[in-house]
């Protein structure tokens, strides 16, 4: 963690509470499930029953109340045990939450807040399609109101969790088919599996994340029913954009944990490896090497602290959430790549952690807005004088 950064006996002890958690129930197992493809569905309960699914939800509705900075450090903490717990928790906290919890009514509250901050339920977040990722304001999926419903018809892709979710937040076009205004006409809807119409589709086989399930789901003849409308039924398209300012930071977060585990286990291996006649961290290539893995581990944590600070300010940090995507996620890969380096030969091998990591690190780069998309968010801003 980082020395510069002071922390308040809550954050202290949420840290406390993240490591004690991840060094039993997590890290044991982390390489097994990497392994297996296997998503442990019994951490979504013993997170929700420590907090750490509703560390942004108010108190009123069984959540801790927090800040984000506070969110983000345990975050980091989860995530350099496990990427794929890490994912879990950002994509509950960040979108589905957060989007219930600043557009839903009293009703939507009430009904799902309290479940998805006590670990009853999980939460996922279903916006890209096939032919809608980097463009996702191109999603085809189609509602059509009928009577007291909505009917949903289309498919989602690269679902985190949405074979296990009870919650999940999905867009889809309230316009007609021919109408299509780019990201106006758009409506986001609670969606839970016991709806008539709801399949799980493809469950994608990844190089990396392993352990956190991604699959399609499919909407065919869903009828949702209308309260389920999250706000204006054209709005949901401006609710996922916005929301995803929190998702970027915490993905943000779960790259920093990624590096930062990475970086502590080359500087113990450059500690214990011996070649020459003495401890290979005693040459200074190698110091090298940890020396800027460190720095910009540092550089990344203190922008996305900052940034976390100015949301909760009130303040747009639209801009800055970008920044700390892209500083952080390529960070990630920078440092994962050096870490395989330092371990020479090993570091090839599934017989250190350090292969893992560097395959967790590479979607940080793509998921939420690819890097490329992240410049052109940053580079827009800078024309405009931000």
């Amino acid at each position: 963690m980082n020395p510069l950064l002071h922390l308040s006996e809550t954050q202290s002890a949420i840290i406390d509470t993240a490591r004690e958690f991840c060094a039993q129930e997590v890290s044991p197992f982390a390489a097994q499930w990497d392994r297996d493809a296997h998503f442990e569905p019994t951490l979504v309960r013993k997170l929700g029953e420590l907090g750490f699914l509703g560390m942004m939800i108010p108190e009123a509705y069984d959540g801790l109340g927090l800040d984000t900075t506070t969110y983000l450090l345990a975050l980091e903490e989860i995530s350099a045990a496990d990427a794929s717990v890490g994912v879990l928790m950002s994509v509950h906290n960040s979108l589905p939450t957060q989007m219930i919890l600043k557009y839903g009514s009293d009703a939507q509250k009430a009904e799902f807040l309290g479940p998805l901050a006590r670990g009853e339920k999980l939460g996922a977040f279903a916006l890209s399609e096939p032919e809608a990722g980097s463009d996702a304001s191109a999603l085809r999926t189609q509602a059509v109101r009928d009577g007291d419903d909505w009917v949903l018809n289309g498919t989602k892709s690269w679902i985190s969790a949405g074979g296990h979710a009870g919650v999940i937040l999905a867009m889809a076009r309230t316009d007609t088919p021919e109408a299509r205004r780019g990201g106006k006409g758009i409506g986001a809807f609670i969606i839970t599996p016991d709806l008539e119409g709801f399949k799980v589709g493809k469950k994608e086989n990844k190089m990396g994340l392993r352990a956190s399930e991604t699959v399609q789901l499919v909407f065919d003849n869903m009828r949702v029913p209308a309260d389920r409308l999250l706000g204006d039924a054209s709005m949901g398209f401006a609710y996922a954009m916005q929301s995803l300012e929190a998702g970027r930071l915490g993905i943000a977060a779960q790259a920093l944990g990624i590096a930062r585990a990475a970086c502590e286990h080359a500087t113990a291996y450059a500690r214990e490896r011996h070649q020459f006649g003495k401890a290979i961290g005693e040459f200074q290539g190698i110091q090298f090497k940890l020396a800027d893995m460190a720095t910009r581990i540092h550089a990344a944590r203190s922008l996305l602290h900052a940034t976390a600070a100015a949301k909760d300010r009130g303040e747009s940090v639209t801009e800055y959430a970008a920044m700390c995507k892209l500083f952080a996620t390529e960070t990630a890969m920078w440092v994962t790549t050096q870490a395989i380096q330092v371990f020479g030969g090993y570091g090839y091998t599934t017989d250190y952690p350090v292969e893992r990591l560097f395959r967790d690190a590479k979607v940080t780069e793509i998921y939420e807005g690819t890097s490329e998309i992240q410049r052109i968010v940053i580079g827009r801003a800078a024309l405009k004088g931000g």
